[in-house]
């Protein structure tokens, strides 16, 4: 099995090597083509106003000056030269979960993947903020290769990518894993203003959001029970419940 792994965190990240451990339970063909800066929160996009430029790091590991959609493409039509048969996202530091994951370049990367007609699988390892954003990694490293060897197995629709997320506590004390749908968060980003030295005003990005209500069945619910929260995501973001509602009104 020919493994690519990508993240948005960046080629250095810790969650990448903690990817590749839990890749090399699977195969030892494994590729990385991973950005070489952080790109969280850059979601879906693609560089189209500048090059892109390729750094090869190691055997079969590069870093490229884009986004993880780019990095993606980069390895299935130039880097590899040879088809892949997975494609591993991650592992990200902090929960890709909700409405979010429309943010995430993480979720991003495996949505490529399925583009291109790749089975590929997210996966993001929760953090608190009151543990000061520490990350227990072995959370993920205990857990991951298990869910995997299930995952790959399955016959995954061609429109699909998983969406894995595991849970912010110690190895020991995950409850389990389950099938979630996607939750939803109310909107929790705002503008923090502030001024530099020369009291000229600067903005950045700031999280405002409440903890959730209790949504059963969804992954939001799932992280906060200490469980592995296991999405599958469909590409076809049509709204087909209300189709026919909307052809009724716009007719003659």
């Amino acid at each position: 099995m020919r493994i690519l792994l990508t993240n948005d965190d960046g080629i250095n990240a810790t969650g990448l090597s903690v990817m590749r451990e839990i890749a090399e339970t699977l195969s030892d063909d494994i590729w990385t083509v991973a950005p070489e800066t952080d790109q969280s929160g850059l979601a879906h996009s693609l560089t189209l106003s500048h090059p892109l430029r390729a750094r090869e790091v190691d055997d079969k590991v590069f870093a490229v000056t884009g986004t993880p959609t780019d990095c993606v493409i980069m390895a299935v039509r130039q880097l590899v030269g040879k088809p892949i048969d997975l494609i591993l996202s991650g592992v990200n530091a902090g929960q890709n979960i909700g409405d979010y994951i429309t943010y995430s370049g993480t979720v991003a990367g495996a949505m490529e993947g399925t583009l291109l007609g790749i089975r590929s699988i997210a996966m993001s390892q929760a953090f608190s903020f009151e543990r000061h954003a520490r990350i227990d990694w072995d959370t993920t490293r205990s857990h991951a290769p298990g869910l995997l060897k299930k995952l790959v197995q399955l016959d995954v629709p061609r429109d699909t990518l998983i969406n894995v997320n595991f849970p912010a506590c110690k190895a020991k004390d995950v409850a389990g894993s389950r099938v979630v749908s996607q939750g939803k968060f109310e909107h929790g980003l705002g503008i923090g203003r502030r001024e530099d030295g020369r009291g000229l005003p600067y903005y950045w990005l700031e999280f405002m959001g409440k903890q959730p209500s209790s949504q059963p069945g969804s992954d939001i619910d799932a992280i906060a029970a200490n469980e592995i929260a296991i999405t599958p995501v469909r590409m076809d973001m049509t709204n087909h419940d209300w189709m026919k509602t909307l052809n009724m009104a716009l007719e003659d």
